[in-house]
């Protein structure tokens, strides 16, 4: 009897490790995607980032759009094979090599403004380090980076988001994206984002998507995690 609880044990004991090993090992949105995905909440109160950033705004964008696209994604991905994929895989796949299927647009969105809180910041930041030394390296100065970040803001006609990547070269470049693309479909490594869709700003700056701008790159760069992102 001993001998066959002993067996019993084993048996439930190599069952239990192997449903461990088969859980995905990477954070965050690669967790996530294995079972349903969730709205992350904001890494700051809703009311951190006022004047600047309203409240009300953060209400409507994080609170409403954000959130119907974790909900869109989540009735897209059911008893599909993409549902045991992490969101970066969904994004690449789903873009279909620039012909995007229905999933894309949510899944995009998610990625996107998830990245977009990550890169705001409470308090007034600079950057510094080895960071800082990039771009002075690629940019010529701190000065010219913010030129022409803020001009890809000011240009991308309609709905989309401004971008600070790392190329697989290791040089830096400010780039813009319609919708809800990003560099990943196009190989390079995201490291700051601005969303420059009407219902980032509207609320608080109506039709001044410039005034948005001058914040959000002069005042609320989490210039820390552009750091953390870049040395990774």
């Amino acid at each position: 009897m001993t001998a066959i609880l002993t067996q019993k044990h084993a048996f439930l004991g190599a069952n239990v490790a192997q449903k461990q090993r088969s859980r995905p090992l990477s954070r965050g949105l690669r967790a996530a995607a294995r079972a349903e995905l969730e709205l992350k909440p904001l890494p700051f109160a809703h009311d951190a980032l006022e004047p600047k950033i309203s409240k009300e705004t953060l209400e409507v964008h994080w609170g409403k759009h954000h959130r119907t696209y974790v909900t869109n994604l989540n009735n897209q991905l059911k008893d599909k094979p993409l549902a045991n994929k992490n969101l970066e895989e969904i994004i690449v796949e789903t873009y279909n090599n620039g012909s995007p299927t229905p999933e894309f647009n949510n899944a995009g969105q998610i990625f996107n403004h998830d990245f977009y809180w990550e890169s705001l910041s409470p308090e007034k930041q600079e950057p510094e380090g080895e960071l800082k030394d990039a771009i002075d390296r690629d940019f010529g100065s701190l000065d010219e980076f913010k030129k022409q970040f803020k001009a890809a803001g000011a240009t991308q006609f309609g709905s989309g988001w401004a971008w600070l990547t790392k190329g697989k070269d290791g040089k830096l470049k400010v780039t813009k994206t319609p919708n809800a693309e990003s560099p990943l479909v196009h190989g390079e490594t995201p490291l700051l984002t601005m969303d420059v869709w009407e219902h980032a700003y509207y609320i608080d700056y109506q039709n001044r998507r410039p005034d948005y701008i001058g914040e959000f790159v002069e005042n609320l760069i989490n210039w820390k995690k552009v750091a953390e992102r870049y040395a990774a």
